[in-house]
């Protein structure tokens, strides 16, 4: 979960380019190993703007605090205020993928791990 695999097969990138890429975040229709269709139906991945919001929430939580330790200035909420914009728009693109993989993963009745599609193709048969 953690490399953005496929949650049927666990050997298919979910997402094309790398995490910091512009232009290039963005997911596969298909898995390249086990042909899974991630968006399962139509608007399927409306469901992780709520994952992400979770997300924000509670990475703005740890934001403020670790503000806190750092500065213990508990006067200024335009020191919170930044830290907070700051930290979670560097986070987006982080939340942007985990969202929609905790979403496969975890709040996806419909997709189950199949150990028999957990295979390396790419080697060869002796």
């Amino acid at each position: 979960m953690l490399h953005t695999k496929c949650p049927r097969c666990r050997r298919g990138a979910m997402f094309s380019g790398g995490l910091y890429n512009f232009g290039s975040n963005k997911i596969y229709d298909h898995c390249p190993h086990c042909n899974l269709h991630f968006e399962i139906e139509p608007g399927y991945f409306y469901a992780a703007m709520y994952v992400s919001y979770a997300l924000n929430v509670f990475e703005g939580f740890i934001l403020v605090a670790a503000t806190y330790a750092i500065t213990h200035n508990a006067d200024s909420p335009w020191l919170y205020t930044a830290a907070i914009l700051i930290g979670l728009l560097l986070l987006s693109p982080i939340n942007f993928r985990y969202s929609r993989v905790l979403l496969l993963y975890w709040l996806s009745p419909k997709i189950n791990y199949q150990p028999h599609l957990d295979i390396d193709d790419t080697t060869p048969y002796l």
